[in-house]
C-alpha cells in the first residue's frame, strides 16, 4: 500500500517531491508590495501599507543565504514528531534570508548538514524534507541545503 504524502502545514510549500520545482509559499500584497511567509490569506500584514490590497500567492525565492544556524539539542514541540524511547538526535536549524524578498525563513538543514558544514553568507536552497513518516502517511515539509553539494539527498 502506497503512504500519502502530506504537507505538514497545508498551504505553506509545493507539493511533490521534484526539487526542481519545490518552493515555499507566500503572499504579495496587491497595494504595498508587501510579501509574508507564512502565507497570509486575511489582511495585509504591512503596519505601512494604508491599502490593505488584495493578497495573492507567491512562489518565494528558491535560494537565499544563511544569516544564522545552530543545532537543536532538545526534542522540538508539535509539529515535530519523536519517540520519546529513542536516543535523541540533535538536529540543525538554518535561518536563511531569501534572495529577492530579503526576509529571514527558518527550516531544518537537510539530512547530512551540521553546523559544522555552514556558514553565515553561504548560498543554500530549499528542497523537499520529510519530518517523519509512519505506516500510512509521509509528513512532508522543507529543508535548506548548501549550493556547493554539502549534505546527502533523502
Amino acid at each position: 500500500m502506497a503512504r500519502t504524502r502530506t504537507p505538514v502545514v497545508a498551504g505553506w510549500f509545493t507539493e511533490g517531491t521534484d526539487e526542481r520545482e519545490f518552493r515555499l509559499l507566500g503572499s504579495r500584497c496587491s497595494a504595498c508590495a508587501a510579501v509574508f511567509f507564512p502565507r497570509e490569506d486575511t489582511f495585509c500584514r504591512n503596519p505601512g501599507c494604508a491599502g490593505g490590497g488584495e493578497l495573492a500567492q507567491v512562489p518565494l525565492s528558491k535560494r537565499g543565504r544563511v544569516w544564522s544556524y545552530t543545532d537543536g539539542r532538545y526534542r522540538p514541540p508539535v509539529p515535530y514528531v519523536s519517540d520519546p524511547d529513542a536516543p535523541w538526535e540533535p538536529y540543525t536549524l538554518v535561518a536563511v534570508e531569501l534572495a529577492a524578498e530579503r526576509m529571514v525563513v527558518l527550516g531544518q538543514a537537510a539530512p547530512g548538514v551540521g553546523v559544522a558544514d555552514l556558514s553565515v553568507g553561504m548560498e543554500v536552497e530549499v528542497v523537499p524534507g520529510i519530518l517523519n513518516e509512519d505506516a500510512e502517511t509521509v509528513w512532508a515539509t522543507w529543508h535548506w541545503r548548501p549550493v556547493d553539494g554539502v549534505g546527502g539527498a533523502e
